[in-house]
């Protein structure tokens, strides 16, 4: 029964591909969050043929959704013989900007070399296909199982997933009785489980200044200078501190097991004029947003406290520094146990389909288990599915085809295997 399954997958390689390419060229670009109802909407119609019952959620009031940019997440679901466990594959269709250095169309899904190129392509539309050409295969193999399988397309993971999986989680869909096993195809390599993610704080900081004519700065307070002061102790101080935390989770790339600090943005000053030159004023404001990756063995509290301690320190040190700090996301780190029904699971079906031992890995930055385990209170969930998580949000992204055939046996094994479905 296996060996029909996998050789009914390895069939549908072309199809796995042309369905990858299908999603690429929906540019679902976040920000702003294009082109996500029609992309929804074509996942939702595969899914329907399939003989899935198809449900679309607007996340209306959710941060993002506008009537110009609305935030459409599509839940598709196939109910067994009777009751039982449900399996739940969850995947986000919104891909960042693609920006430049590309050598093909970003949004073409450019086949070359055994490669398929595009934005999304590793993180994750090839993820998502490779789940939705899995659960096919189970069903047009006419095996029979008792609970349900779900397939879902979300939106905005890329800017934290308030709309998308955090908003289906407040509903209950990521809960039980709804849902007991959830598996996230993001781009870990095609033997290695993702059992979770460090923790994040994003926090906006804004150096306080005094207006006045640019020929005479010394009349006014400039925000940008206070800023740089900021940013050179982040640089001296700080950064080299973060340098020497080290964690046991096994995250990959290894120079990710440590904590770290990105400006994500600095806006300070007047913008450009419209084809001019902006007009000579001190800067009042300078905004940066900060990315703060900390370690399952910190306490947010010290996180958030180390870098106000710095800002105080700038204001006791330096004349007419003054700051307002404005918290913007936190996600306490996350990692599932390895005896966890899913990751043994996934385990087992990554022996049986590569006859390879499974890597465990964790993941640099989050992903939607944050809100599965958060929100949901479902801890048995983690990431798997096809691509090298270097690749993403890079120019020229790719993933392996013959991964993508192979996650997606991997992936039906899997659902099999948790549903109780003796494989023989």
């Amino acid at each position: 029964m296996l060996d029909d399954l996998l050789a009914r997958i390895e069939d549908q390689r072309e199809a796995l591909v042309a369905l990858t390419r299908e999603l690429i060229q929906f540019p679902t670009v976040n920000p702003p969050g294009e082109a996500y109802k029609p992309c929804a909407r074509h996942l939702g119609h595969r899914l329907s043929r399939a003989g899935f019952d198809v449900s679309y959620v607007r996340a209306e009031g959710a941060l993002g959704d506008s009537d110009r940019y609305p935030r459409i997440n599509v839940i598709g679901r196939y109910h067994g013989r009777g009751p039982g466990r449900c399996v739940h594959f969850n995947g986000h269709i919104d891909v960042v900007e693609a920006g430049h250095g590309w050598s093909v169309n970003p949004f073409a899904g450019v086949v070359r070399g055994g490669r398929l190129y595009g934005r999304g392509s590793c993180d994750m539309k090839g993820g998502i296909a490779a789940a939705v050409v899995a659960l096919e295969s189970i069903l047009a193999a006419g095996l029979k199982f008792d609970g349900a399988l779900e397939v879902s397309g979300t939106v905005d993971e890329e800017s934290g997933g308030y709309a998308g999986v955090a908003y289906l989680a407040e509903q209950g869909r990521f809960s039980r009785p709804q849902v007991d096993h959830v598996i996230i195809p993001e781009p870990h390599c095609v033997n290695g489980i993702c059992l979770g993610h460090r923790g994040v704080w994003w926090a906006e900081i804004e150096t306080l200044g005094r207006l006045a004519h640019g020929s005479m700065p010394f009349l006014g307070e400039c925000a940008i200078r206070h800023m740089g002061a900021f940013l050179n102790r982040v640089e001296r101080q700080l950064l080299p501190r973060l340098a020497t935390r080290q964690t046991a989770m096994p995250i990959v790339p290894p120079g990710a097991r440590q904590s770290t600090l990105n400006v994500n943005a600095v806006h300070g000053g007047q913008p450009e004029g419209h084809g001019g030159l902006p007009s000579p004023v001190v800067a009042d404001s300078c905004r940066v947003t900060i990315d703060r990756r900390f370690l399952i063995e910190e306490d947010l509290d010290e996180v958030k406290a180390e870098l106000v301690a710095m800002l105080d320190q700038l204001r006791h040190d330096r004349p007419g520094f003054a700051y307002r700090m404005r918290n913007l996301m936190e996600v306490l780190p996350t990692q599932t146990a390895k005896d966890a029904p899913v990751v043994r699971a996934v385990a087992a079906a990554i022996e049986q389909v590569t006859g390879r031992r499974p890597e465990f890995v964790c993941s640099p930055g989050t992903y939607d288990q944050k809100h599965v385990v958060r929100i949901g209170r479902l801890e048995d969930c983690i990431a798997y599915g096809p691509g090298m998580v270097e690749l993403a949000h890079q120019p020229d992204e790719y993933v392996v085809i013959d991964d993508l055939v192979t996650s997606a046996k991997v992936m039906a094994t899997a659902a099999l295997h948790l549903l109780g479905v003796e494989l023989r």
